[in-house]
């Protein structure tokens, strides 16, 4: 990695720079292992702030944030765990630079729980921009902290994978990771269902979510929407509350 022109003037100083301007300045990088390979991540004196995959780090976050880099010597506290299950567990991130919406998108995905995955008009309601379905997908591709902030949790409604920031094999090699029936979703959107019901519960669920993979075959019921799960009588989970009536 070149030496960055700035760090270069700031070692020509006449006069030594204070302690924690350094740090406000410069990002601290660190290569560590994950699900889907070594990864590079940046971290601020606010918080990981980028998490890359594969060649270009250092060209991609200086395009993107403007920041030199400097060798960390350990990642920061929590970021291996965090990597591993999604959970930041006080990890801090900096996500400056996002508008409210992004933020919102990033808020609501990190909802989705581990082992699940939810739709894209899913994430737009939860953000409070039910229609902005496609502003979702362009905010998730923009994602500046995948697996910390779990976009690889949100996929089409059609029951395909769709598309992820590190590409989509790596998509789906995180979503198995997690114990997510790949195959069993893709067969049931096949048939047209993308909820699915308990008639001993009254509930209705998205067929990733804890509450459904419970139901037994005789008690199971599979709706296109949620509108038909109501008109039929049931409520939807408070656990993955699902939410989006469109007709597909």
């Amino acid at each position: 990695m070149t030496q960055d022109p700035l760090l270069t003037g700031l070692a020509a100083l006449a006069v030594d720079a204070p302690e924690s301007l350094l740090e406000r300045i410069a990002a601290r990088w660190v290569r560590v292992p994950a699900p889907i390979g070594e990864l590079s991540v940046a971290s601020t004196d606010q918080g990981v702030a980028y998490v890359h995959h594969g060649e270009g780090f250092a060209e991609a976050f200086r395009k993107r944030f403007g920041r030199p880099l400097l060798p960390a010597t350990r990642p920061p506290a929590g970021l291996l765990p965090a990597l591993r299950t999604g959970r930041l567990a006080g990890l801090r991130l900096d996500l400056r630079g996002l508008s409210p919406f992004q933020r919102s998108v990033l808020d609501a995905v990190r909802e989705i729980p581990r082992g699940e995955v939810r739709p894209y008009s899913w994430v737009a309601a939860r953000a409070g921009r039910p229609k902005a379905v496609r502003a979702v997908g362009a905010a998730l591709a923009s994602n500046p902290v995948p697996l910390l902030v779990p976009c690889h949790r949100v996929t089409r409604s059609d029951g395909m994978t769709g598309g992820y920031v590190f590409g989509t094999p790596a998509k789906e090699r995180l979503l198995l990771g997690e114990g997510v029936d790949l195959d069993r979703v893709r067969a049931l959107a096949g048939e047209r269902v993308f909820y699915l019901a308990s008639d001993t519960t009254g509930v209705v669920c998205f067929p990733t979510c804890h509450n459904a993979r419970r139901i037994t075959p005789a008690h199971r019921h599979g709706f296109r929407d949620l509108a038909q799960a109501r008109a039929a009588g049931y409520r939807p989970c408070r656990t993955c509350r699902p939410g989006q009536e469109a007709v597909r």
